[in-house]
């Protein structure tokens, strides 16, 4: 597709072959927060238990 039918392009795509085809449009907010604050927790764990 060129970008006048799709304007928005994926951020994520994944194909294997022609069984398995997965596309994320966006990436959802609270998506993002989690793994910053799991990879906060984990990071200030690792470093504190030092």
């Amino acid at each position: 597709m060129n970008d006048i039918e799709n304007p928005n392009p994926a951020v994520f795509e994944l194909r294997c072959g022609n069984v398995l085809h997965v596309t994320i449009q966006r990436i959802p907010g609270w998506l993002v927060a989690a793994v910053a604050t799991a990879t906060g927790s984990g990071l200030a764990a690792w470093l504190t238990s030092r």
